[in-house]
């Protein structure tokens, strides 16, 4: 359930707003009539969406408001409530990063139909925001160009894949689910050839691997086993 604060000076404009919400599924988390106390209460309650009358009964604007709101929470979506349109409100819309405005007087149609595609982009942007966590989590950089994908089970370079053997992706995805950590022989030994091998045959696949991939990212350590050096990010351009 999305969380809304009302921030409306005009009492009768507040409890109408307020009473269509609720009977639409929405949370009203509190109602305001000042800038001072919107900006407390957005802090405070945290609500997904803020309903913002431009004029409101301190020295702060709605709209002085909206901005301040959307500096500190980033992820509240700001909605202007105006009893008129101007070019005035449009520059302050795009810096609050606002989702829309209602204009008044209220219609109950129009609020639930803005707050539905608001809530909508809402939900398409969280969705993003783990889609890129998740692919976050699945990559381990390997050189400024060159990473593994743990999900896709593939190097690539630049977006382009770097055709690897399966053995040798198999070595690579092992040294990559603890990379900058130390991976012992026994272990590698099993997990790629299910058997034991000279130390003559996994140097040469070390070898075959930073050949193909042109970049020397497999350590060895102290003679005990191998680790994947790894860097925590691509670099900032």
């Amino acid at each position: 359930m999305y969380k809304i604060l009302i921030v409306e000076d005009e009492l009768i404009a507040a409890e109408y707003l307020k009473e269509v919400l609720i009977q639409n599924g929405f949370d009203v988390v509190d109602v305001v009539d000042n800038g001072q106390d919107a900006l407390q209460k957005a802090v405070a309650l945290e609500p997904h969406i803020v309903l913002m009358d431009i004029m409101l009964k301190d020295n702060i604007s709605g709209a002085e408001a909206a901005v301040n709101i959307s500096r500190k929470n980033t992820n509240i979506a700001i909605v202007f409530l105006s009893a008129y349109s101007s070019s005035a409100i449009l520059d302050y819309a795009v810096e609050a990063n606002s989702y829309g405005y209602l204009m008044k007087p209220y219609n109950e149609n129009e609020i639930v139909s803005t707050l539905k595609v608001v809530c909508s982009k809402l939900e398409k942007e969280k969705k993003n925001e783990l889609k890129d966590d998740t692919t976050v989590q699945n990559i381990v950089y390997l050189s400024p160009l060159l990473y593994y994908d743990k999900s896709l089970q593939r190097v690539m370079r630049e977006e382009e894949e770097v055709h690897l053997g399966s053995v040798s992706l198999r070595f690579i995805d092992l040294l990559c689910q603890t990379p900058n950590v130390s991976v012992s022989l026994e272990q590698i030994y099993h997990h790629v050839w299910q058997e034991e091998k000279s130390a003559t045959t996994l140097r040469t696949l070390i070898y075959r691997i930073r050949q193909q991939c042109g970049v020397d990212f497999i350590v060895s350590v102290n003679g005990l086993g191998y680790m994947i050096k790894a860097r925590s990010s691509l670099p900032k351009e």
